[in-house]
Protein backbone atom coordinates (compact mmCIF):
# COMPACT_ATOMS: atom_id res chain seq x y z
CA UNK A 1 0.00 0.00 0.00
CA UNK A 2 3.24 2.39 0.74
CA UNK A 3 4.55 1.10 -2.70
CA UNK A 4 1.44 2.56 -4.27
CA UNK A 5 1.70 5.90 -2.56
CA UNK A 6 5.26 6.49 -3.57
CA UNK A 7 4.20 5.40 -7.04
CA UNK A 8 0.90 8.19 -7.26
CA UNK A 9 3.49 10.71 -5.41
CA UNK A 10 6.31 10.07 -7.96
CA UNK A 11 3.99 10.48 -10.60
CA UNK A 12 2.54 14.01 -9.65
CA UNK A 13 6.04 14.88 -9.49
CA UNK A 14 7.00 14.09 -12.89
CA UNK A 15 3.68 15.57 -14.37
CA UNK A 16 3.74 18.50 -13.24
CA UNK A 17 7.70 19.09 -13.91
CA UNK A 18 6.26 17.87 -18.08
CA UNK A 19 3.60 20.63 -17.70
CA UNK A 20 6.20 22.94 -15.81
CA UNK A 21 8.85 22.50 -19.54
CA UNK A 22 5.99 22.80 -21.64
CA UNK A 23 4.69 25.97 -19.94
CA UNK A 24 8.03 27.39 -20.07
CA UNK A 25 9.18 26.72 -23.96
CA UNK A 26 11.68 29.01 -25.24
CA UNK A 27 10.45 28.30 -28.62
CA UNK A 28 7.00 28.58 -27.92
CA UNK A 29 5.61 31.79 -29.65
CA UNK A 30 4.62 34.06 -26.76
CA UNK A 31 4.76 37.55 -28.27
CA UNK A 32 3.15 39.44 -30.83
CA UNK A 33 4.68 40.90 -34.00
CA UNK A 34 4.10 44.32 -34.79
CA UNK A 35 0.82 44.46 -37.37
CA UNK A 36 2.22 47.01 -40.61
CA UNK A 37 -0.76 47.94 -42.28
CA UNK A 38 -0.13 48.33 -46.10
CA UNK A 39 -0.26 51.75 -47.85
CA UNK A 40 -2.52 52.35 -50.83
CA UNK A 41 -0.84 52.09 -53.86
CA UNK A 42 0.48 55.76 -55.65
CA UNK A 43 0.03 57.11 -52.17
CA UNK A 44 3.71 57.68 -51.37
CA UNK A 45 5.55 61.06 -52.74
CA UNK A 46 8.80 60.55 -51.27
CA UNK A 47 11.83 58.34 -50.25
CA UNK A 48 14.74 59.38 -48.36
CA UNK A 49 17.32 56.02 -48.04
CA UNK A 50 19.67 57.11 -45.91
CA UNK A 51 23.28 54.81 -45.99
CA UNK A 52 26.72 55.36 -44.06
CA UNK A 53 28.01 57.38 -47.33
CA UNK A 54 24.80 59.83 -47.46
CA UNK A 55 21.34 59.81 -48.17
CA UNK A 56 19.49 59.69 -51.57
CA UNK A 57 16.17 61.47 -51.89
CA UNK A 58 13.67 60.46 -54.58
CA UNK A 59 10.48 62.90 -54.87
CA UNK A 60 7.80 61.94 -56.91
CA UNK A 61 6.65 64.79 -59.96
CA UNK A 62 3.92 64.99 -62.48
CA UNK A 63 6.79 63.49 -65.09
CA UNK A 64 8.00 60.80 -63.00
CA UNK A 65 10.51 59.69 -60.07
CA UNK A 66 13.57 62.62 -59.79
CA UNK A 67 16.36 62.08 -57.82
CA UNK A 68 16.88 65.21 -55.52
CA UNK A 69 18.44 67.92 -55.57
CA UNK A 70 19.44 67.78 -59.27
CA UNK A 71 16.22 66.67 -60.54
CA UNK A 72 17.76 63.60 -62.48
CA UNK A 73 14.98 61.09 -63.74
CA UNK A 74 15.44 58.02 -61.51
CA UNK A 75 14.75 54.52 -62.92
CA UNK A 76 11.53 53.64 -63.04
CA UNK A 77 11.88 49.58 -62.30
CA UNK A 78 14.37 50.22 -59.17
CA UNK A 79 11.80 52.83 -57.82
CA UNK A 80 9.35 50.48 -58.45
CA UNK A 81 10.73 47.75 -56.78
CA UNK A 82 10.99 49.76 -53.66
CA UNK A 83 7.74 51.07 -53.42
CA UNK A 84 6.54 47.64 -53.40
CA UNK A 85 8.71 46.88 -50.51
CA UNK A 86 7.57 49.65 -48.72
CA UNK A 87 4.19 49.35 -48.88
CA UNK A 88 3.77 45.89 -48.21
CA UNK A 89 6.02 45.59 -46.20
CA UNK A 90 5.52 42.15 -43.61
CA UNK A 91 7.33 41.07 -40.56
CA UNK A 92 6.98 37.12 -39.65
CA UNK A 93 9.60 36.20 -37.00
CA UNK A 94 11.23 38.22 -33.95
CA UNK A 95 14.79 37.23 -34.27
CA UNK A 96 16.32 39.24 -31.18
CA UNK A 97 15.94 41.45 -28.28
CA UNK A 98 19.64 41.74 -26.97
CA UNK A 99 20.04 45.00 -28.73
CA UNK A 100 23.38 43.82 -30.20
CA UNK A 101 22.95 44.42 -34.38
CA UNK A 102 26.41 44.13 -35.81
CA UNK A 103 25.28 40.18 -36.64
CA UNK A 104 22.15 41.41 -38.01
CA UNK A 105 23.80 44.24 -40.36
CA UNK A 106 22.02 46.49 -38.19
CA UNK A 107 24.69 48.30 -36.95
CA UNK A 108 25.36 52.24 -37.39
CA UNK A 109 28.42 51.32 -40.21
CA UNK A 110 26.13 48.84 -41.83
CA UNK A 111 22.16 49.56 -42.19
CA UNK A 112 20.46 51.39 -44.61
CA UNK A 113 17.68 53.88 -42.98
CA UNK A 114 14.62 54.02 -45.18
CA UNK A 115 12.12 56.70 -44.89
CA UNK A 116 8.53 57.11 -46.92
CA UNK A 117 6.36 59.92 -46.91
CA UNK A 118 3.06 60.84 -48.35
CA UNK A 119 3.37 64.50 -48.41
CA UNK A 120 4.17 66.10 -45.21
CA UNK A 121 3.17 62.76 -43.46
CA UNK A 122 5.68 60.26 -42.74
CA UNK A 123 3.84 56.78 -43.53
CA UNK A 124 7.07 54.20 -42.94
CA UNK A 125 10.17 53.96 -41.36
CA UNK A 126 12.69 51.28 -40.48
CA UNK A 127 16.04 49.79 -41.05
CA UNK A 128 17.34 47.51 -43.35
CA UNK A 129 20.21 44.77 -42.35
CA UNK A 130 21.25 41.76 -44.38
CA UNK A 131 20.18 39.02 -46.18
CA UNK A 132 18.58 36.10 -43.58
CA UNK A 133 20.05 32.58 -43.84
CA UNK A 134 17.27 31.15 -45.40
CA UNK A 135 17.34 34.06 -48.54
CA UNK A 136 13.84 34.45 -48.45
CA UNK A 137 13.92 36.92 -45.39
CA UNK A 138 15.85 40.51 -44.52
CA UNK A 139 16.70 41.44 -41.03
CA UNK A 140 15.16 44.78 -39.77
CA UNK A 141 14.02 47.25 -37.34
CA UNK A 142 10.62 49.16 -37.19
CA UNK A 143 11.11 53.07 -35.95
CA UNK A 144 10.59 53.59 -32.17
CA UNK A 145 11.51 49.54 -31.96
CA UNK A 146 14.96 48.34 -30.65
CA UNK A 147 13.80 44.26 -31.51
CA UNK A 148 15.22 42.88 -34.38
CA UNK A 149 12.45 41.00 -37.19
CA UNK A 150 12.54 39.08 -40.26
CA UNK A 151 10.48 40.84 -43.22
CA UNK A 152 9.58 39.09 -46.06
CA UNK A 153 11.29 38.59 -49.04
CA UNK A 154 14.96 39.69 -49.70
CA UNK A 155 15.54 43.10 -50.61
CA UNK A 156 18.48 44.25 -49.11
CA UNK A 157 19.93 44.61 -52.79
CA UNK A 158 16.77 46.79 -53.53
CA UNK A 159 17.58 49.68 -51.45
CA UNK A 160 21.57 48.92 -51.66
CA UNK A 161 21.61 51.74 -54.06
CA UNK A 162 23.86 54.79 -55.43
CA UNK A 163 22.96 57.93 -57.24
CA UNK A 164 24.38 56.65 -60.73
CA UNK A 165 22.85 53.35 -60.32
CA UNK A 166 19.58 55.25 -59.51
CA UNK A 167 19.34 57.35 -62.47
CA UNK A 168 16.87 56.10 -65.25
CA UNK A 169 20.01 55.29 -68.41
CA UNK A 170 17.84 55.21 -71.33
CA UNK A 171 19.39 57.81 -73.26
CA UNK A 172 17.10 57.55 -76.79
CA UNK A 173 13.56 56.06 -77.49
CA UNK A 174 10.74 56.27 -80.12
CA UNK A 175 8.37 54.25 -82.18
CA UNK A 176 10.77 52.45 -84.82
CA UNK A 177 7.56 52.23 -87.03
CA UNK A 178 7.39 56.09 -86.98
CA UNK A 179 10.70 56.19 -88.30
CA UNK A 180 10.79 57.55 -92.55
CA UNK A 181 14.47 59.31 -93.03
CA UNK A 182 17.78 58.28 -91.24
CA UNK A 183 21.14 60.51 -91.65
CA UNK A 184 24.51 58.95 -90.89
CA UNK A 185 27.54 60.92 -90.74
CA UNK A 186 30.50 58.20 -90.28
CA UNK A 187 34.12 60.76 -90.11
CA UNK A 188 33.65 62.27 -94.21
CA UNK A 189 31.14 59.39 -95.11
CA UNK A 190 27.63 60.15 -95.40
CA UNK A 191 24.41 58.90 -96.29
CA UNK A 192 20.31 59.50 -96.39
CA UNK A 193 18.33 56.80 -96.37
CA UNK A 194 14.71 57.15 -97.15
CA UNK A 195 11.47 54.59 -96.72
CA UNK A 196 9.75 54.91 -99.97
CA UNK A 197 6.50 53.45 -101.16
CA UNK A 198 8.23 51.59 -104.58
CA UNK A 199 5.43 50.10 -107.16
CA UNK A 200 5.62 46.23 -107.55
CA UNK A 201 3.41 44.10 -109.97
CA UNK A 202 1.81 40.41 -108.64
CA UNK A 203 -0.17 38.34 -109.90
CA UNK A 204 -3.49 37.17 -108.49
CA UNK A 205 -6.11 34.92 -109.91
CA UNK A 206 -9.21 35.99 -110.36
CA UNK A 207 -12.01 34.37 -108.64
CA UNK A 208 -14.52 34.26 -111.22
CA UNK A 209 -11.63 33.39 -114.40
CA UNK A 210 -8.83 30.84 -114.74
CA UNK A 211 -6.51 33.51 -115.86
CA UNK A 212 -4.29 36.01 -114.10
CA UNK A 213 -3.95 39.34 -114.39
CA UNK A 214 -1.45 41.62 -112.91
CA UNK A 215 -2.35 44.15 -110.30
CA UNK A 216 -0.33 47.60 -109.46
CA UNK A 217 0.48 47.96 -105.76
CA UNK A 218 3.44 49.23 -103.35
CA UNK A 219 5.93 48.15 -101.07
CA UNK A 220 7.66 49.98 -98.07
CA UNK A 221 11.75 49.96 -99.11
CA UNK A 222 14.29 51.59 -97.70
CA UNK A 223 16.31 53.28 -100.43
CA UNK A 224 19.42 55.58 -100.35
CA UNK A 225 19.20 58.88 -102.18
CA UNK A 226 21.00 57.94 -105.25
CA UNK A 227 18.31 55.01 -105.41
CA UNK A 228 20.57 52.07 -103.93
CA UNK A 229 18.68 49.68 -101.84
CA UNK A 230 18.95 49.42 -98.04
CA UNK A 231 19.88 45.95 -96.55
CA UNK A 232 17.18 45.50 -94.03
CA UNK A 233 18.65 42.72 -92.23
CA UNK A 234 21.49 45.61 -91.31
CA UNK A 235 19.32 48.47 -90.71
CA UNK A 236 16.41 46.59 -88.85
CA UNK A 237 18.87 45.72 -86.07
CA UNK A 238 20.62 49.06 -85.83
CA UNK A 239 16.73 50.30 -85.60
CA UNK A 240 16.13 48.46 -82.71
CA UNK A 241 18.99 48.37 -80.75
CA UNK A 242 18.66 52.72 -81.19
CA UNK A 243 14.79 53.05 -80.46
CA UNK A 244 15.68 51.43 -76.81
CA UNK A 245 18.86 53.08 -76.08
CA UNK A 246 20.64 52.28 -72.21
CA UNK A 247 24.14 54.44 -72.06
CA UNK A 248 26.59 52.31 -69.35
CA UNK A 249 27.01 55.97 -66.70
CA UNK A 250 26.92 59.18 -67.02
CA UNK A 251 29.87 61.93 -67.44
CA UNK A 252 29.76 64.41 -64.39
CA UNK A 253 30.51 67.57 -64.56
CA UNK A 254 30.29 68.14 -68.17
CA UNK A 255 27.17 69.23 -70.40
CA UNK A 256 26.06 68.41 -73.68
CA UNK A 257 27.12 71.42 -74.97
CA UNK A 258 30.89 70.51 -73.60
CA UNK A 259 31.13 67.86 -76.46
CA UNK A 260 32.09 68.95 -80.33
CA UNK A 261 33.15 67.20 -83.39
CA UNK A 262 31.39 63.61 -83.14
CA UNK A 263 32.99 60.82 -85.05
CA UNK A 264 29.40 60.17 -86.06
CA UNK A 265 26.29 61.48 -85.96
CA UNK A 266 23.06 59.51 -86.64
CA UNK A 267 19.58 61.73 -87.47
CA UNK A 268 16.59 60.06 -87.84
CA UNK A 269 13.11 61.53 -88.79
CA UNK A 270 9.60 60.42 -87.58
CA UNK A 271 6.83 62.43 -85.94
CA UNK A 272 9.83 64.59 -84.62
CA UNK A 273 13.74 64.47 -85.03
CA UNK A 274 15.70 62.12 -82.85
CA UNK A 275 20.29 62.42 -82.55
CA UNK A 276 22.71 60.34 -81.49
CA UNK A 277 26.28 61.91 -81.59
CA UNK A 278 29.41 59.54 -80.69
CA UNK A 279 32.84 61.09 -79.81
CA UNK A 280 36.16 60.07 -79.74
CA UNK A 281 37.53 58.29 -76.32
CA UNK A 282 39.25 60.33 -74.20
CA UNK A 283 42.29 58.47 -74.38
CA UNK A 284 43.45 55.33 -75.70
CA UNK A 285 42.94 53.11 -72.59
CA UNK A 286 39.34 53.90 -72.31
CA UNK A 287 36.32 51.90 -72.72
CA UNK A 288 33.19 53.72 -73.40
CA UNK A 289 32.66 56.62 -75.74
CA UNK A 290 31.32 59.79 -74.63
CA UNK A 291 27.77 60.22 -76.59
CA UNK A 292 24.95 62.82 -76.47
CA UNK A 293 21.05 62.32 -77.56
CA UNK A 294 18.05 63.97 -77.95
CA UNK A 295 16.40 61.70 -75.83
CA UNK A 296 18.42 62.63 -72.80
CA UNK A 297 20.09 66.24 -71.49
CA UNK A 298 23.21 65.06 -70.30
CA UNK A 299 26.20 64.07 -72.08
CA UNK A 300 26.70 60.16 -71.23
CA UNK A 301 28.94 56.72 -72.33
CA UNK A 302 27.85 54.42 -74.88
CA UNK A 303 29.98 50.47 -73.67
CA UNK A 304 32.88 50.26 -76.42
CA UNK A 305 30.87 47.07 -78.05
CA UNK A 306 27.68 49.00 -78.01
CA UNK A 307 29.26 52.05 -79.73
CA UNK A 308 31.09 49.84 -82.57
CA UNK A 309 28.08 48.02 -83.50
CA UNK A 310 26.21 51.05 -84.06
CA UNK A 311 29.43 53.08 -86.14
CA UNK A 312 28.71 51.34 -88.83
CA UNK A 313 30.65 52.24 -92.38
CA UNK A 314 27.47 53.62 -94.13
CA UNK A 315 28.03 51.41 -97.37
CA UNK A 316 27.84 48.30 -95.07
CA UNK A 317 23.81 49.26 -95.04
CA UNK A 318 23.71 48.70 -98.58
CA UNK A 319 22.51 45.10 -100.21
CA UNK A 320 25.95 43.35 -101.58
CA UNK A 321 25.14 44.39 -105.38
CA UNK A 322 24.61 47.46 -104.58
CA UNK A 323 28.34 48.09 -102.50
CA UNK A 324 29.81 46.42 -104.95
CA UNK A 325 28.50 49.20 -107.63
CA UNK A 326 29.68 52.05 -105.65
CA UNK A 327 33.08 50.57 -105.11
CA UNK A 328 33.50 50.52 -108.84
Amino acid sequence: MKLKKEYGILFIVIAALSLYQILRNPDKISYRLPELSEISKGNITKIEISKPEGPIILSKTANGWKLLPQGYPADTGRVKNMLNIIRKLTLTTLVSESKSYDRYGLDNEKKIAVKAWQGEQLEREFEVGKTASSFQHTFVRIAGDHRVYHARQNFRSDFDQTMERLRDRNVLSFDKAEIHEIHIIRGRQSMVITRRQIPVTVTAAKKEQAQEATVSETEALWQTDEGKKVDESKLNPLLSTLSNLSGDKYISGREKGDFTDPIYKILLKGTRDYSLSVFAKPDKDSENYPAVSSGNDYPFELPEWKADDIMKNPDEMLVKDETSKTSK
